[in-house]
This record gives structure tokens, C-alpha cells and sequence, in this order.
């Protein structure tokens, strides 16, 4: 059955215009991005990643659950944008296949050893994907940034606070 110039024409146009019509259906209907936020399994990962982070510089492990606080706080106050792209880490980190093959870590975060983890976050520093190095990058940023501002851990690097005339 030979199909003429007019019918073909009329058919893709009707198609294209299907498509827009459901893709600006879809955009309409489509939700606000909601802000992130942390369930057991990102919380599991904080915790087994923040030693590893501070190796040295951690002293006692009841300073994990405020130095996870503290880095959940900084990712509420990120844009949508980014809290979504940590979310997203989280989630895939949180997925078993993805954590052995990707991560090296082959049991749940729970039970990863502080060896198995910093084995995860070299690799990931020193990585050939750039995707893979911005995520060493922003877990680094976060934990570190959440360490560093806590009035507490500014001894342990000899920093006294700020000075007495610079903060009146």
C-alpha cells in the first residue's frame, strides 16, 4: 500500500502536535521539586562516611550525630537544584548493586568498615569520572564545612576564634 505525500504529512503533523500537547500536559501537572530530606539510609551513609572524613581529626564517636546534624542543616540551606543532586547521591549509594560496584563497599553502610569507606572516598577523589570526583567534592565540602564550623573543633587546629575587636 503506497502511502502519498499528503497523507505522510498530515499524519507527522498530527503526531508532533500529540506530543506537544502531552509534553505541555506533563509540564503542567508535573510537582514543585520538594526540599531534601534524610531518611535512615542517607543518615547510615553520613555516619559511616564522616570518620573516614575526619580521620585524625574526629576524637570520640558521640561527635558523629552532631556533625551529622550539622551537614543536614548546611543541605537544607542549599538551593532545590543541589538538595535534589544529594538526594539523588544519597539514593544511589543507598542501592546495593550501585554500593558494591561503584562504591567497593560490599556490606550495608551500617556494617562497612572505616577501611572499606575510605577505600570508597579515594577512589572517588582520584577517579577518571568527573561525575565521581564532584561528589567526592561535595560529600568532602559538606562534612568538612559542618566539622569546621562548630565552635568546638576549631582547638583541635589551633585556631582560637575570631578576634575580640573584629567581631564588635
Amino acid at each position: 500500500m503506497a502511502v502519498s505525500r499528503r497523507t505522510f504529512l498530515t499524519t507527522g503533523g498530527l503526531a508532533a502536535l500529540a506530543l506537544a500537547v502531552c509534553g505541555g500536559a506533563y509540564r503542567y501537572h508535573q510537582r514543585a521539586p520538594a526540599p531534601f530530606v534524610a531518611g535512615a539510609s542517607a543518615r547510615a551513609i553520613l555516619d559511616a562516611i564522616i570518620p573516614a572524613m575526619l580521620a585524625g581529626a574526629l576524637t570520640e564517636r558521640a561527635q558523629i550525630a552532631p556533625t551529622r546534624a550539622r551537614v543536614l542543616q548546611a543541605i537544607a540551606g542549599l538551593p532545590l537544584s543541589a538538595q535534589q543532586e544529594i538526594d539523588g547521591l544519597f539514593t544511589l549509594l543507598a542501592l546495593g548493586p550501585v554500593r558494591r560496584l561503584l562504591a567497593g563497599v560490599p556490606a550495608d553502610w551500617d556494617a562497612a568498615s572505616p577501611a572499606q569507606v575510605a577505600a570508597f572516598l579515594q577512589s572517588w577523589r582520584l577517579h577518571r569520572f568527573a561525575d565521581l570526583q564532584v561528589a567526592y567534592a561535595a560529600l568532602h565540602d559538606l562534612i568538612l564545612g559542618a566539622w569546621y564550623a562548630d565552635p568546638s573543633s576549631w582547638a583541635a587546629i589551633g585556631y582560637p576564634g575570631p578576634l575580640a575587636a573584629l567581631s564588635q
